[in-house]
């Protein structure tokens, strides 16, 4: 980080990527607890030598880094601190501001297989996760997840105790051997019975150390009864939806979930679900008699890949559901369980690290899927030959859960243009070939930030950074949240089709909310909304503030109108996910505010007034 930059994140205060401490009596003894939380979530900075007063963050220095630095390092290469060295010397910098001394320490995050990153030898309570700009201490779930993903024993490869074959549906076993025979009418395995079949697919295991055998989590969920698999998983939901009305009243048109109707199992979702995800692609293709494509487009190639990898590269462990989203200009896959490789080398491909190789190796003997770590190029290709929009995959660190969108939408449809050029007017000529993009994908998207950019584009992210700065200094964009948080969308956009990609469930319903533009009534020219930024001067314009206090400020901001999450994060200056999940859903369940449409939680257009009389003792 070079002075230019550490100076304006001073002025911004901390966030999801930067923390500062003080340091005025040595090295923090709260230091390893920031470290874990950056390694276990996405990285970040620690600057040591920044106080906080009445009056915002202040550089105060280091008086003697060269000490400091060397008992950070023993404690860090000590196991009994920090149970393993994360960060290395190219990643520690002294930066001097005028007499002061500052050290900025880079947290990289730590790969799958090093994570959990603990303190003080404790793996129970010593796990710590970062959410906006605090350090929270991760729960007996989150712990037992990051152990679970940094060990490199297949999650599918688990005996079933309790189970055996009669817990499997014979009709899915039946149709799995027909589309096998039928791709591979001469196998040696198709002559063995069901037992044995199993065995060679990876469905049912003898241990060796143990002599244990039996029914593997492979084998239930590829073949499983729906009793028997909730028996195995509690938590264990597969929802398929197709969301093709414009009436917002209208959640779904269409949904394939657990009702006791069918059995499922991911065999059978997966064909019952693949042909309507293509049922009405506008592009030719053939389907066999067994569903595998022949002469197919490269469209129907990728969606494919896109399901298979739903399946055999998720969580099923966790209590996070698997949900697919069909709408009438995209496809959402939302996956439990985070990444087991970066994003970096999903792009680029080459590499495959399966959560569940037994699913993977079960739908290859039917053809599907890839193992060479080729199928999400196989996506990124088919997108680009229909110069789509690029794929877009993201992680939600703190729900432990990653997403897929997958884009029918031309990179700058007629329509867009036209609007575009409403928005910026006469310059529209004057527009750079980034400015465009921002501004296309800012339509398309609502809610953007630098790395979603970055997926587009080759510039240096400060380059993108420059570019939305002056697309916001030009009134094109309105900017909310800060650091890594901050996000960018056009002013006063209506919300698309496309921003309603957050999907819903039984069991889990994630609210599309914060893709809802500011109110018209609380343009940003309007004198209630000048008001309304006035109210919000105490938190707006502070890094860390009192619970209370952000309460008592969101009370007041929402006491005439109903607001939405967008317009609160944006007077806050906080991330619209921090908003929601701190404050929001809290005082929803004490009764301090009102939800606008309490029958449908990720309405399109929620938003949140104060009740008429608050209980004030619950504050």
């Amino acid at each position: 980080m070079d002075l230019e930059t550490l100076l304006q994140r001073i002025n911004l205060g901390e966030d999801q990527e930067i923390e500062f401490k003080s340091a005025d009596g040595g090295l923090p003894n709260d230091i390893w607890e920031t470290v874990s939380a950056f390694a276990n979530t996405d990285g970040g900075y620690i600057v040591l030598g920044v106080s906080e007063g009445k009056g915002g963050l202040a550089i105060s220095g280091v008086r003697n880094p060269d000490g400091l630095l060397k008992n950070f390092w023993n404690n860090h290469n000590n196991p009994q601190k920090l149970n393993k060295p994360i960060c290395s010397n190219s990643e520690v910098q002294i930066l001097k501001v005028e007499a002061h001394n500052l050290v900025v320490i880079k947290v990289p995050r730590a790969t799958r297989t090093q994570r959990p990153v603990y303190i003080n030898n404790n793996p129970m309570t010593g796990i710590y996760k970062r959410n906006f700009e605090g350090d929270y201490r991760c729960t007996l779930e989150e712990v037992q997840q990051m152990f679970q993903d940094a060990s490199n024993e297949p999650q599918d490869i688990k005996i079933l105790e309790g189970f055996n074959l009669t817990d499997l549906d014979l009709e899915t076993l039946k149709s799995f051997r027909q589309r096998f025979s039928s791709r591979e009418p001469d196998h040696p395995w198709l002559a063995l019975d069901e037992k044995d079949l199993l065995i060679q697919l990876g469905g049912w295991r003898c241990d060796r150390l143990t002599a244990k055998e039996g029914l593997t989590l492979a084998g239930l969920l590829m073949f499983g009864r729906e009793r028997s698999i909730l028996d195995a998983l509690p938590h264990y939901q597969l929802d398929y939806q197709e969301q093709l009305s414009k009436d917002p009243e209208t959640r779904w048109t269409y949904r394939l979930t657990l009702d006791g109707k069918w059995e499922p199992n991911l065999f059978n979702f997966y064909y019952r679900v693949y042909s309507r995800l293509v049922n009405d692609i506008n592009v030719p293709f053939q389907l066999d008699r067994d569903a595998v494509r022949r002469g197919e487009t490269h469209v129907h190639e990728a969606l494919r890949e896109a399901l298979v990898n739903s399946l055999i590269h998720a969580d099923h462990v966790s209590t996070r559901p698997l949900v697919v989203t069909k709408f009438t200009n995209s496809f959402l896959f939302y996956n439990p369980g985070r990444l087991r490789i970066s994003l970096q080398q999903l792009y680029d491909g080459g590499i495959s690290d399966p959560r569940n190789p037994n699913l993977q190796k079960m739908f290859q003997m039917l053809g599907l899927g890839e193992k060479a770590g080729s199928g999400f190029g196989k996506i990124l290709r088919a997108w680009k030959e229909q110069q789509w929009f690029y794929p877009l995959v993201s992680e939600e660190l703190d729900l432990e859960m990653t997403s897929v969108t997958l884009p029918m939408v031309s990179l700058i449809p007629e329509n867009v243009e036209k609007e575009l050029r409403e928005i910026i007017g006469d310059d529209y000529c004057e527009l750079t070939e980034l400015d465009c993009i921002i501004l296309v994908l800012a339509h398309q998207f609502g809610d953007i930030c630098n790395s979603d950019i970055q997926c587009y584009r080759r510039e240096h992210p400060r380059d993108i950074g420059d570019c939305l700065k002056r697309l916001v200094n030009n009134g094109w964009l309105e900017r909310s949240g800060r650091g890594r948080g901050t996000y960018y969308a056009l002013v006063n956009q209506q919300q698309s089709d496309l921003l309603a990609l957050l999907p819903s469930s039984e069991h889990y319903e994630p609210s599309s909310e914060h893709y809802e533009p500011s109110s018209e009534h609380y343009g940003l020219s309007s004198e209630h909304y000048k008001r309304l930024k006035d109210i919000a001067v105490p938190v707006r314009e502070k890094g860390r503030v009192d619970q209370e206090l952000v309460e008592r400020v969101i009370l007041e901001l929402c006491s005439e109108h109903y607001l939405a999450l967008r317009t609160l994060a944006d007077l806050l200056n906080r991330k619209p996910d921090s908003i929601r999940n701190h404050y929001l859903s809290l005082m929803l369940d004490r009764g301090l505010i009102e939800l606008r449409y309490p029958e449908q939680l990720n309405h399109p257009q929620q938003a949140y007034k104060t009740v008429s009389s608050p209980n004030t003792n619950l504050l």
